[in-house]
């Protein structure tokens, strides 16, 4: 089957009712083309809030890096918060209907000092900060308040994957619930586990370095497929690999997973914060020669810190997930739940390992 004229759907493996449908042959439907984004890449911004020099346009400032001189890094809590921090009501329940009180921390880190700096220009030693102090603040939330029963790190970059504000920036939420996507990673991952005795995410990255297979046509004995070793992997590193999905739901997502197994995102040292900036800055520039432009959401799914789970130790494998934007769900996606994806996940790697990026320090 040619890359072009696949038409099938996938399960994730990780979350087996999460379906999606590869659907090549209808990239080359006519569509109206749209301008190609142009991201602000000015160093300085005199009007920028999270710009250096501007820091009383901010709320409130809840720390920076360094602690003194000119800072890199800054949070500040979100003049527009998903979840509040001051509870409002008790729960309650009304025939089917159920509320839970929005409580919660909303928190903005500004990435960087530039304003229109990429991922893939920063250093690494400037990636490890960042990195380092995702696993410090979700650990002081986690810590602060045991409401705080899930603590998400997220980026949107770009008004395509909901970036509001063109300066460099990610955020950080900790909430009364664990997202529905979350439960479910962690459900299925336990089944799996119960089944096995081994991580799903461990046996992906497994299959990722090991496995080939070429399979057959019954009648006529032509090749139907043929899997090779390496074809959905991006990058590798000393303690990562990043991996295009098999059932990607986006044309371009990639996800980085630590090559042994770790649960706990908060759990990890500075070493492995470096090497993780390290293949992210990698896969960024990739994304960004052969898209150029990328506009694009990542988040960090890690285990819950929840007490009542004493398997995610072993089931659950923490990951960085990458979705670049690059269209938008149609009203089929929306109504069936099935991702389509036009653009085969093979090809999609191929083309990000081919892709010619400069040696990055």
């Amino acid at each position: 089957m040619s890359e072009d004229d696949i038409r099938e759907i996938r399960i994730n493996p990780i979350i087996p009712t999460e379906s999606v449908l590869i659907a090549t042959a209808r990239s080359s439907r006519p569509r109206k083309k749209e301008p190609p984004f142009v991201f602000d890449r000015r160093l300085h911004v005199a009007d920028c809030h999270f710009c250096r020099g501007n820091e009383e346009m901010t709320p409130p400032e809840i720390l920076r890096l360094p602690a003194a001189g000119d800072w890199q890094i800054r949070v500040v809590k979100n003049l527009y918060p998903v979840f509040g921090d001051e509870h409002s009501l008790e729960e309650l329940s009304f025939g089917v209907q159920q509320v839970i009180d929005g409580y919660g921390r909303h928190e903005v880190i500004i990435d960087h000092s530039r304003h229109g700096i990429s991922i893939h220009e920063m250093s690494i030693s400037h990636l490890t900060m960042l990195f380092a102090l995702y696993r410090d603040r979700m650990a002081q939330l986690y810590e602060a308040d045991n409401n705080h029963r899930y603590v998400l790190v997220f980026k949107n970059f770009g008004p395509a994957a909901g970036g509001s504000i063109p300066h460099t920036h990610s955020q950080i939420i900790a909430m009364p619930i664990i997202p529905y996507n979350v439960e479910a990673e962690v459900a299925n991952s336990r089944i799996y586990f119960q089944k096995k005795q081994r991580c799903v995410f461990c046996s992906l990255i497994d299959e990722a370095t090991s496995y080939e297979a070429t399979l057959y046509e019954r009648n006529s004995g032509k090749i139907r497929r043929k899997i090779d070793i390496g074809q959905y992997v991006v990058e590798r590193s000393e303690h990562f690999i990043a991996i295009k999905p098999f059932a990607s739901r986006f044309e371009w997502e990639v996800h980085i997973l630590p090559l042994v197994h770790q649960h706990d995102y908060t759990a990890i040292g500075n070493e492995t914060c470096r090497d993780l900036g390290q293949i992210l800055k990698r896969v960024m520039a990739r994304l960004e020669q052969v898209l150029g432009g990328v506009q694009y959401n990542y988040f960090l799914h890690s285990a819950p810190h929840d007490t009542r789970a004493e398997d995610l130790q072993e089931s659950f494998h923490w990951h960085l997930e990458i979705c670049p934007r690059t269209s938008i769900p149609n009203g089929f996606e929306l109504g069936s739940g099935l991702a389509v994806n036009t653009l085969s996940p093979e090809k999609a790697a191929r083309q990000l390992r081919e892709a010619e990026i400069a040696d990055l320090d």
